[in-house]
This record gives structure tokens, sequence and C-alpha cells, in this order.
């Protein structure tokens, strides 16, 4: 999927690389040349470009699609992360409000609207608020804080159904993981638990799964380990806050001639530019540690995916259920 697709609609660079698709009422002509040069997608004196979401989609469902089909620099892809995760304060943000919560400079922000083809930000601001619910959400502020992080973790659910709608790239992804012999899934720090869990149920189903949860040099043996071994593809799972030695782990994989399949908290997060396809679940940051059940959701969505490519997966489950009841292993 992209340096920021959804699960929607991926298409290939001539590197082989997911990117951008191309946003609804944008053609693939406008998008391919949007992401194979510098300028923006509009001309700079344009309105609003091509490819605003509909009025039914969540503000950060728009702002991810405003995004989508534009050449990014690292700079400007923290300036979109940084208003996907405020999703709710962006058209209200002025210039400099928005850099220093994205922690670049004042001219960085201005540049960033000129490069989705608006004249400057206040033409970004006055767009974003045209296309802002015209109130705030089902009486927002009657909901104590707990409330509003499991309101706002099922925003992101909402969001990852609407992206599933098109399957194809997660179907793409699970053939490529039913067909790498082993399969390495990578996951530190926070998304170490998602890597977990994923690799337990995979066994059940996979020949070879290995789990990658160590960094630094031991990593980079464990990739050699698994490329010589005859894989062809490692699943990352990367949350914030994104460890560099992930970053560094993938760019090495994929020297390594791996093919690298990334569930993100973003397309515009930092381990975008070192995955070969990558599938965004939001995480929620209402609360003082960020929550994963998009991420984790989406990893369940993967495991079936790469069950329909493998033609014994049904066999084996039965395998182990059948053997699970001869042990006793579970009280049910």
């Amino acid at each position: 999927m992209s340096t920021d697709n959804g699960v929607g609609g991926a298409r290939v660079t001539p590197r082989g690389e997911d990117v951008a698709a191309a946003p609804p009422g944008t053609s693939a002509d406008s998008a391919g040349s949007a992401a194979g040069s510098d300028e923006p997608a509009g001309s700079a004196g344009s309105g609003a470009p091509a490819g605003s979401a509909g009025s039914g989609a969540s503000t950060a469902a728009r702002l991810q699609a405003l995004f989508e089909g534009h050449r990014l620099t690292p700079t400007q892809r923290r300036i979109a992360h940084c208003m996907v995760r405020r999703a709710a304060d962006a058209p209200f943000l002025s210039s400099v409000e928005l850099a220093e919560l994205a922690g670049v400079s004042q001219p960085s922000v201005t540049r960033f609207a000129v490069a989705l083809g608006f004249d400057g930000y206040p033409a970004l601001r006055k767009h974003l608020r045209e296309v802002a619910p015209a109130g705030p959400e089902a009486h927002e502020g009657s909901y104590n804080e707990y409330q509003q992080a499991v309101l706002a973790e099922i925003d992101n659910l909402r969001h990852l159904a609407a992206l599933l709608a098109d399957p194809a790239p997660v179907v793409r992804a699970g053939r490529l993981l039913a067909g790498s012999r082993p399969l390495p899934v990578l996951g530190l720090r926070a998304a170490s638990a998602q890597a977990r869990g994923f690799t337990y149920f995979a066994r059940k189903v996979h020949p070879d799964v290995r789990l990658l949860d160590e960094g630094g040099t031991i990593l980079a043996d464990r990739v050699d380990a698994a490329r010589h071994a005859g894989a062809t593809v490692l699943l990352c799972f990367a949350l914030p806050r994104h460890p560099r030695e992930v970053v560094e782990g993938l760019e090495y994989a994929r020297e390594a001639g791996l093919t690298v399949v990334t569930v993100a908290d973003s397309a515009f997060a930092p381990v975008a530019r070192h995955s070969d396809l990558l599938l965004p679940a939001a995480v929620g940051t209402g609360l003082a540690f960020d929550t994963a059940c998009a991420p984790m959701l989406l990893g369940r969505v993967l495991l079936e995916a790469m069950c329909d490519a493998l033609p014994d997966a049904q066999a084996r489950l039965e395998e182990f259920d059948a053997k699970a009841a001869e042990r006793g292993l579970f009280v049910e």
C-alpha cells in the first residue's frame, strides 16, 4: 500500500514499491504525475485540489485523502502525520501553531500547503474548514476522557473498515506472507505485542514463522538467517514512537533482498520509505499510552488473508484442534 495509501487502492511505482492511490476524483495519470515529481498535483493557484473525501468521511479520513497522491518530503510527511493525529483541531490551527506541534519551521508549513496545490497555508486552512463537520461530533463534551478514548478507537476502526472496502492490497499481502518459507515477523518495543500475537496464531497454519523481537546487530543476524533459509518476505509491525533500529532493520532487510510488508500507524510513518507494501491502521492517542486496536485487528485480517492463500491451512487447524482435545489443552 503505500507511502500512504490506505488498505485501498495501492499502485506500483517503477521500483515496485506501493505508493498512495489516487484520491477519489483524481485520474491515475494525474496521481502518477504527482508521485513522479516534486510538483504539486494541482496548480499552485487552484482552490481545493481534486481528491477531497466525501462529506460522510471523518475529518481524519478527509485529511488522509487530501494528502494521498502527493510526493511529500520527510518534513512534509511529518506535518501531514501531525495533522492526521490532530484532525479535529487541524482546520483551526495557525501555521505557527501547526509548525510548533509538528516540530518544523513555519516556512515548511507554507511549502507543505503549496505542495498540496494551494496558494498557501491560509487557502489550505480555509479548505479544511469548508469540508469539516458543521459542528462538534455527537455531544463530544459530554463524554469523559476514558469514553472519548474508546470513541476515538471506534472511529479508527471505522476508518480501517472503509479502507478495507478494497481488499486487493490485503489479499496481495496475504499471498506474499503465505509464500515466504520461513516468514520472519518483526516487532520491537510498542509493536512487539502485535508481532507476537500475529506469530502465535500464524504458527498454527504456516510451517515456519520466526519472531524477530530483538534489535541491534542481533536483528541483522536473524534477518540474514531467515534470508539464507529461503525467506522472501518480512512482515513488520511498526507503532509510535518508532525505534531507529526498526527503520534500520527494514532498510537492511530490503538490501538483503526481502520484500517488506508493514503494518504501521500511518502511511507517513518513518518506516514508509523502507516498505514495499504498507498497510496503515491508526492508533489512539487520547490516553497516556497509545492504544492499538486497529493495528491489532488489521493483523488478524492479514492472518485471514494468509490462511486463504495457504492450501493446507484448514487441515492444519483441524489437526491442531484434534490434538488439543486429545491433550486436554483447554477447559472449554
